[in-house]
């Protein structure tokens, strides 16, 4: 079994193109697998120009805004093959696409995402940002509990044959105000934040990305 991980930064891509990225890595392994050949595994890091994605269950009523309000905003709006609803991303997030084959790693799909959230939360409390799962919803939270419960991290995955693709979304430096056009993973109840909100500083994002990438890679061993 395979339990290297490939990196690859691809910066500022378009969704589209990005999916397209994604999905050629996807289609290749799953395709080495269904030959019983060794299998790769990637993680992606980027970001997106402003982009609202709806997952596959989704609700279009989560979106707030219309065609024209969305070209007002520089914005685009993309249904996906992803679980989840919607959300947001655009600059200033990190955007990371794990394309594993969770053979290699002996998990499946429902401890990936357990492992994928505890990276975010040990990369998270490294900055002393203390977070933490919310029963019943996927993604990495902040005060879950309390009124002010808000979200700092969305996920929402595709699989097939146990191999994954999609994957989350880590709110770095990101412009909050782009949350305010649509009820965020479907909620209507709960805020969403920023790294940067937090700490009341600019992050520096090469930094976040390489202790992000250590912390997934130590999960994955």
């Amino acid at each position: 079994m395979n339990r290297t991980i490939e990196y690859q930064d691809w910066g500022l891509v378009e969704y589209h193109e990005a999916w397209a990225k994604q999905e050629s890595l996807f289609s290749a392994t799953i395709e080495k697998k269904m030959q019983g050949l060794p299998t790769d595994n990637y993680l992606v890091f980027c970001e997106h120009p402003h982009v609202y994605t709806l997952g596959k269950s989704g609700d279009e009523q989560n979106m707030l805004l219309n065609l024209i309000q969305l070209q007002a905003k520089n914005a685009t709006f993309v249904h996906t093959n992803r679980g989840g609803d919607i959300t947001y991303h655009g600059p200033g997030q990190v955007v990371g696409y794990p394309i594993l084959d969770l053979a290699n790693f002996n998990l499946g799909l429902k401890q990936y995402i357990h492992s994928v959230e505890e990276a975010v939360i040990k990369t998270l409390s490294l900055y002393n940002i203390r977070s933490t799962r919310f029963d019943g919803a996927t993604g990495v939270w902040l005060d879950v509990g309390l009124p002010a419960c808000r979200k700092i991290c969305a996920i929402g995955v595709r699989s097939s044959r146990y191999v994954t693709m999609h994957g989350f979304a880590l709110n770095v430096n990101t412009r909050l105000e782009y949350f305010n056009y649509i009820n965020p993973c479907g909620f209507v109840d709960k805020g969403v934040t920023s790294m940067e909100k937090e700490l009341g500083a600019t992050v520096d994002m090469a930094e976040l990305k390489a202790r992000l990438r250590a912390s997934i890679e130590e999960q994955f061993r």
